[in-house]
């Protein structure tokens, strides 16, 4: 493939699938910063990806499955320079978002999500954008019936969290 067909995939990719980088964003960076960062990390992997795509999964399943891997990375690396940072800092105030204001209840929910492990956080986000559990096993390299048990305690952790908190 030479650098014009990827370039032009490359694009197709991005227009069809923006909606999957930026939840994938949301769910794995709290602060608008962070997420920026990670939607270029994740743009700069699929471009890289392109080649390697054979076509034998839907592209979507693709796009996925790279940001995905791409924002576990990233979480890895991030946790490490927050960790240090946070060691360094005096206020951590500073660190708050302190942009317009946001939907509360959605705010809950992401900030539960970036609390789960990077498998359970990607079963979540998969779920909510209403891929099957065949597509999400797919992705994720696991069974059907293990994104089910998987998701049916999942559900039901964020029920409880949701009653604790009165929402």
């Amino acid at each position: 493939m030479d650098e014009c067909e990827q370039g032009s995939r490359f694009r197709e990719w991005h227009r069809r699938h923006r909606g999957i980088i930026l939840r994938i964003a949301r769910a794995n960076a709290s602060l608008i910063p962070d997420q920026e960062d990670l939607i270029q990390e994740i743009l700069l992997q699929l471009w890289h990806s392109i080649p390697n795509f054979e076509g034998k999964c839907k592209e979507s399943s693709w796009v996925y499955r790279v940001a995905l891997n791409t924002a576990i990375t990233y979480g890895r690396r991030e946790k490490r320079l927050r960790e240090r940072t946070l060691m360094m800092a005096s206020d951590l105030h500073i660190l708050k978002e302190t942009s317009q204001p946001r939907n509360e209840k959605l705010e809950w929910l992401y900030e539960q999500i970036r609390g789960f492990d990077p498998i359970n956080r990607s079963l979540l986000l998969l779920h909510l954008d209403g891929l099957s559990y065949q597509e999400i096993a797919e992705i994720l390299g696991i069974s059907e019936k293990n994104v089910g048990v998987k998701l049916s305690r999942l559900r039901q952790i964020l029920t409880q969290k949701a009653n604790d908190d009165e929402l």
